[in-house]
């Protein structure tokens, strides 16, 4: 009896070992799972590429504001402009429309001051020439253009949308499609501007160019 005793619980001892040792080994392999799926997820997390105002590429040094903006898609798609986050006009913000579309903000603090557009096919020039005349000195100004923004421009407007630092405003035509970011008081030429003519051998759309993009980092005002 005594031998069966010993028996029966030297097999119950080793049996316990057995389901121990099981046990912690699937227990090590789980941990080991959970781990290693913690570390890929940090690992993704980590290599992520961090995101900056406006969507830009990279981020703007210290006393400037971010900014990116795009002009119309042919007459489809209305431009989008945007300035320290901040989508100030786009077709989602139904504020946009065929012409020129013009955004001003702050020089100083980077807050939005005024939307407009000005329809320089069907329209008129002479209300777009008293807003130009209106902006405040130390103000920045973005332009973006949508189906045709050229027609109704005169040499006046033409002037003063170069004095607020465009180079490419006096060969603006019929649907170029052009996008412009300066300043009223500006004392050198702006470097943030493209353009693309309408041409119909290398035109993206029917009628239309394509759209042109463009971002940056614009100088605050300094008092």
């Amino acid at each position: 009896g005594a031998a069966k005793l010993v028996v029966v619980v030297a097999i119950f001892l080793l049996t316990f070992y057995v389901i121990s040792q099981v046990f912690e080994i699937k227990m090590d392999a789980n941990l080991g799972h959970i781990f290693a799926r913690s570390a890929l997820d940090a690992a993704a997390h980590s290599t992520k590429p961090p995101r900056y105002k406006c969507g830009i590429s990279k981020a703007c040094p210290e006393k400037h504001f971010a900014f990116k903006m795009a002009s119309g898609a042919a007459n489809v798609v209305g431009p989008k402009i945007c300035v320290e986050d901040n989508v100030l006009m786009s077709g989602v913000k139904n504020n946009v429309g065929r012409g020129i579309n013009v955004a001003l903000v702050n020089g100083k603090t980077g807050e939005p001051v005024d939307t407009k557009f000005f329809d320089m096919w069907g329209g008129d020039v002479a209300p777009f020439i008293e807003f130009l005349k209106s902006i405040q000195d130390g103000t920045i100004v973005l332009m973006g253009t949508y189906d045709d923004g050229a027609t109704k421009l005169n040499e006046e407007a033409r002037k003063l949308i170069a004095d607020l630092g465009s180079t490419s405003i006096t060969n603006l035509g019929f649907r170029d499609n052009w996008v412009f970011c300066g300043g009223k008081g500006i004392k050198t030429k702006s470097p943030f501007e493209q353009h693309i003519k309408n041409n119909k051998d290398t035109n993206k759309y029917e009628g239309w160019p394509e759209v042109v993009e463009m971002e940056g980092c614009i100088p605050q005002k300094q008092d």
